[in-house]
């Protein structure tokens, strides 16, 4: 047995880490010019088109803890960007939405976040990019 591990360069965490802070670097300046997080984008993203989704289906649709998923709502919340309301027939459960000036700040971003996305793809390729997202599907279903 031995207790070699592979170079550090070449682990996968640390090679999804590089890409992810590469990729993101396209974005983040956007998301500093609408004063908004990484996170809460995330959050706003999975909320646009929808009528609302329940805070446990929300955190794992964005990939985020729940007591993180609490902050950013109750900040979103301060922001006037998402609402939380009431299921219909069960007052316990609450579902969040986009309130319109969410809705204002997603159409607003979108077109910025969309070219990050076209730049990235001149870059890759088309193709290339497309298999990117299958092995990255492939790995989160490990």
């Amino acid at each position: 047995m031995t207790n070699e591990l592979r170079d550090f360069q070449k682990n996968l965490p640390m090679a999804l880490l590089r890409a992810r802070e590469s990729v993101m670097s396209h974005f983040r300046p956007i998301l500093r010019d609408h004063n908004i997080t990484e996170q809460q984008w995330r959050v706003v993203r999975a909320l646009y088109g929808s009528d609302g989704i329940e805070a446990t289906a929300l955190a794992e649709k964005t990939m985020l803890l729940m007591p993180s998923l609490t902050r950013i709502l109750k900040s979103l919340e301060e922001q006037e960007l998402v609402k939380r309301f009431a299921v219909e027939g069960d007052n316990r459960r609450k579902r969040i939405r986009l309130a319109e000036k969410g809705r204002n700040l997603y159409d607003g971003m979108s077109p910025l976040s969309e070219a990050e996305y076209k730049a990235i793809e001149s870059q890759i390729g088309k193709k290339k990019l497309a298999e990117l997202y299958v092995l990255l599907d492939n790995i989160g279903n490990l």
